[in-house]
This record gives C-alpha cells, sequence and structure tokens, in this order.
C-alpha cells in the first residue's frame, strides 16, 4: 500500500499541517524540512498531483503552443523555457499545431481542459478567439515573437523592424542599390515588421523599394528556393538579397548554389538566424541572429511572475534587440557608390563604356 501523509506524520512526530505546507511549496523550519524529506525517501512516499490539483486548483503545469516544433527558433525558445520553468517546479506541456489555426485552437482547448496555471502561446492565429477565452478563466498567458492585439496579455518580442533596417543599411552602405528580400506572409507579424524595416531602410537612402524585388516566402526551405528562383527571373541586375527567416535562408543558398551563382562576387547574401549554418557556408554567411535563449527565459519569468502575484497589474512588453554576425557573404561595390555621388558618367567613362 502506497505510504501517505498521515504514515510521514507518524514517521516524523509532525502535524499534518506542516507537512501538507511543505507539500505545497510553503514555508517549513529547515529542521522540519529535513526530516520530512528524510520521511519521504524511507517511505517511498508519491505525491498524488492530480489529488493536490483539485484542492489547491493548481498543476503546476504550463501549456506552450508553438506553430512548429521541427523550426530550430522555437526548439531552442522551448529548451530555455523548460529550463526556467523546470526550476521551479513546473512541468511544460507542449502542443505543435503545424502552423494550422484550428490545430492551434484545438491545442489551447485542450490544455484548458487540463487545467494548466497558465500559457505561453507563439501565435499561428490571426484572431486570437482561442486565447481570449483563456484569458476570460483568469489563467495568464505570455506571447512570444508574435503579437495578436486584441489579446491583451504580456508579450515579448523582437526588434524585428530594426534587425532588417540594420541588414538593409549594411547592404547599402556596401554600394548595393538593387536589393531584393524573401519576405513572410503578410499575415505574420514578425513577416510585416521585417519588411517594415526593409521598406523604411531604402527609403531613407532615398532608394524606391520596387515590388518587383520582394517575394512572400512561406518560412520553409522550399519558399526560399522558389524566392530566389522568382527574384533571380525578374530581377537580373539584383545585386543582393535579404532572407527574412532560417528556413528560408537555408533554400535560397541552396538554389544559389544550384543556379551556379557566386557569393558574394555575383550576390551578396544577408540572411536569418543559425550560427552553424552560416559558419558552415562557403563562403561564411552574414546574419542577422535572434536571442532565442533571452526570448524563452523572459517569457518563463513573465509568467511565474504573473503566477505568484495575485492581484491584476499592467501587461508588460518586453522588446529585444537582435544582433548581427558578419561573415564573407557582402562584397563591396565601389562603382554603385561612386554612382550614388552622381559620378556615374565618369565611371562609365573609366571603364570604356
Amino acid at each position: 500500500m502506497a505510504a501517505t501523509m498521515k504514515d510521514i506524520a507518524k514517521e516524523t512526530g509532525l502535524g499534518l499541517a506542516t507537512i501538507s505546507s511543505y507539500l505545497n511549496g510553503g514555508n517549513v523550519r529547515e529542521k522540519n524540512r529535513v526530516k520530512i524529506e528524510q520521511a519521504i525517501e524511507k517511505l517511498n512516499f508519491e505525491v498524488n498531483e492530480v489529488a493536490r490539483g483539485l484542492k489547491t486548483n493548481r498543476t503546476r503545469m504550463i501549456g506552450i503552443v508553438i506553430p512548429e516544433l521541427n523550426n530550430i527558433f522555437f526548439a531552442e525558445i522551448i529548451t530555455e523555457l523548460e529550463d526556467v520553468l523546470r526550476g521551479q517546479g513546473y512541468a511544460a506541456m507542449i502542443c505543435d499545431c503545424r502552423t494550422d489555426e484550428k490545430r492551434e485552437a484545438e491545442a489551447v482547448e485542450f490544455l484548458k481542459r487540463r487545467r494548466v496555471d497558465g500559457m505561453i502561446v507563439i501565435p499561428t492565429g490571426k484572431s486570437g478567439a482561442c486565447l481570449q477565452n483563456v484569458m476570460k478563466t483568469g489563467k495568464p498567458i505570455v506571447m512570444i515573437d508574435r503579437r495578436i492585439r486584441s489579446v491583451h496579455c504580456d508579450t515579448v518580442l523582437v526588434d524585428n523592424q530594426g534587425a532588417a533596417e540594420d541588414a538593409i543599411r549594411r547592404l547599402i552602405a556596401a554600394g548595393h542599390r538593387r536589393i531584393g528580400m524573401i519576405a513572410g506572409e503578410q499575415e505574420v507579424y514578425t513577416a510585416e515588421e521585417r519588411f517594415r524595416g526593409y521598406v523604411r531602410a531604402l527609403e531613407q537612402a532615398g532608394i524606391a523599394a520596387a515590388e518587383s524585388l520582394v517575394v512572400r516566402g512561406d518560412y520553409t526551405i522550399r519558399g526560399g528556393s522558389r524566392g530566389i528562383q522568382e527574384l533571380t527571373r525578374k530581377n537580373p541586375d539584383m545585386t543582393a538579397v535579404f532572407i527574412s527567416n532560417y528556413e528560408m535562408t537555408l533554400g535560397a543558398m541552396i538554389e544559389l548554389n544550384e543556379l551556379g551563382i557566386r557569393i558574394p562576387e555575383e550576390m551578396s547574401v544577408i540572411g536569418f538566424d543559425n550560427m552553424e549554418f552560416a559558419r558552415a557556408c562557403i563562403p561564411k554567411l552574414s546574419i542577422v541572429t535572434q536571442p532565442t535563449k533571452e526570448l524563452g527565459r523572459r517569457a518563463a519569468e513573465l509568467m511565474l511572475k504573473r503566477l505568484e502575484v495575485k492581484e491584476q497589474t499592467e501587461f508588460e512588453t518586453v522588446r529585444l534587440a537582435t544582433s548581427f554576425v558578419e561573415g564573407r557573404s557582402v562584397c563591396r561595390r565601389p562603382d554603385m557608390l561612386r554612382a550614388a555621388d552622381g559620378s556615374e558618367g565618369r565611371v562609365q567613362e573609366e571603364r570604356g563604356v
């Protein structure tokens, strides 16, 4: 027969209230803690988490909903999330919705029925209706990477617009004027932020953002491959390209190699995320990197804070900066730099054109 709290009380000589306080995460005297833990080990006592959850209305379980588990960006966030939550005695229940709004709604409802204490979500859906239903129950939600304006909750974001602006400014500073972009789908928050950064950097340099130089991908390897095919077909004068996520960067690099386009001599490239892949490329790829560990850590900390503070406080938005890792995939175009200074005619004469 399994040991009970009464058995621990008999073994330690302590009252049931003290033992219950310890088992539910309360404060007990150090000497009592030692006695209880020794008794638990001796008696092979196991906490009935289901029964405790019914009594305390806390399961110490956090639901996590992500678009794609096989996406390295999301996987790195989840790893850090789990580490922080586990360190505080919480377990994670992860649902992969395969970038499908219906699956996402089903996952949220599943987690709600499992009585999770809160949810951390990288949203796929646009309306946020399923998440609003969770908020009505009083359960906290923390959103990562993407924002749904109709859902009022704590949010951890990356400065996606600033990241794209910085990447494009680097290409412009190297003399490039015909700069393509493989962007994400218009409905995705991060995709639009990065697209805005691309347009803003061009406009600030006095360069028109040509429609033909932007291709919308779907955050897949195949999407990056198709993007390069379309951009190079429509824009034979394109000298540089910015790819706005890792999977599409991988696809774009594969396709550039298939097409025999030399990097950076014929095409300068700036990609997104994954330091290991960037180092494996020849030449080493210049990339924007996101603080995946910090995204996960800050989201977990916000969730833990919400669970500890009973009264409602103003929601927080944390916006993290990206980094840029310089590679050898961007070359300078001194001819274009001189042309930008109004000396294009002299450049042509020097070349004998």
